[in-house]
This record gives C-alpha cells, sequence and structure tokens, in this order.
C-alpha cells in the first residue's frame, strides 16, 4: 500500500517562499527595487508564518525541516548574486558576495561530509546561525531601500556597519558549525 505524503499549510508556504524567488530576481532584472523589496517581505512572511503554524498545529515535519532551509537559502542566495550583477545604484561588495556563498557551500559540503561518514547529521541552528540569517535579510532590505529612496552618501555609512557585522556573524557562525560538525564525526 503505498503511503501519501501530507503537505500541510506550512509546507504550502514554504513552497510558496520557493515560487516568489523568481519574481524577485526578475524585479531586479528590470531594477525594480520597490517590487523586488515587496516580494521579499512578502517571501519573509511566509518564512515566519511556515515556522508559527507548524509548532501552533503541531505540522513539523521532516520536509519542512529539509525544504525551509533550502527556501531560505536560494532566496539569499539569489539576492545577493542578482543584486550584486543588477543595474543598482548600491551593491553589495563582491568580496561580500563571496563570503556569503563560500560559508553556505562550505557548510553544505560539511553536512554532506557528516552524512557520508555517519549516515546522519544533526542540524540544529545556533545563535550565531540565526543571527547571520537575520543580518543576511536585513543586508539585503537595506540595499533595497537605499536603491529605492537612492539616500545619500553619509547613509552609506549605516549599510556599510550591516555589511561588515554580517561577515563578521558568517565567518563566526562557519566557525561554530565547524567546530559542532567536527563533535559529531569525533563523538
Amino acid at each position: 500500500m503505498e503511503k501519501k505524503i501530507k503537505i500541510g499549510i506550512p509546507n504550502w508556504l514554504t513552497i510558496l517562499r520557493i515560487f516568489l524567488v523568481p519574481f524577485f530576481i526578475i524585479f531586479i532584472g528590470y531594477n525594480k527595487p520597490l517590487y523586488a523589496l515587496l516580494v521579499f517581505i512578502l517571501a519573509g512572511m511566509t518564512d515566519a508564518l511556515d515556522g508559527y503554524i507548524a509548532r501552533k498545529l503541531n505540522q513539523i515535519t521532516n520536509l519542512g525541516k529539509v525544504l525551509d532551509p533550502i527556501a531560505d537559502k536560494v532566496l539569499l542566495v539569489s539576492a545577493f548574486i542578482f543584486i550584486y550583477n543588477s543595474n543598482f545604484e548600491i551593491k553589495f561588495p563582491y568580496w561580500f558576495v563571496v563570503l556569503v556563498i563560500s560559508r553556505d557551500i562550505y557548510l553544505v559540503a560539511g553536512s554532506t561530509l557528516i552524512y557520508f561518514f555517519k549516515g546522519f547529521v544533526k542540524v540544529k541552528p545556533s545563535i550565531f546561525g540565526k543571527a547571520t540569517t537575520f543580518l543576511q535579510i536585513l543586508a539585503v532590505i537595506s540595499v533595497l531601500i537605499v536603491n529605492i529612496f537612492l539616500l545619500p552618501a553619509e547613509y552609506l555609512i549605516y549599510l556599510d556597519y550591516i555589511i561588515y557585522t554580517t561577515a563578521f556573524f558568517s565567518i563566526l557562525s562557519a566557525v561554530d558549525y565547524t567546530y559542532k560538525g567536527l563533535s559529531q564525526l569525533i563523538g
């Protein structure tokens, strides 16, 4: 007998977030930072809602545990790459885009390695990982806002603070996850 997978509202919200990514990218490509920001905020709302509903209705699933971080990474990595390659006045610095994406590749490679040797991976978001995600979202929103309003140069110092803080937490979280990953491999 075939077992049916129940998707549930939280997973549908996560799938919606993935479907919003091309619209976000299109608005960036057509130099429409306001529309890109609105789609990004809508995607963020689906992220908040899916987690809340999953916990409230006890609908946490293995599918959701895999899909949710994938949806987050697809949205954020797309934001960094496409904003960097956009016609926007203000973009992310190249080094920053490389750092953020390299961190994600590094974490996926590490998780794959642990799975290969152990047959499972215990993934628990750390406070540094959550702070990094928050700061990455803040960086995307900030760059979009700066491009919407074409703020004067004195406001760009705040964007620099956000970018450097995000870079710092990206490195810190990579070190933290490396320590936890090595503990899983050794333990």
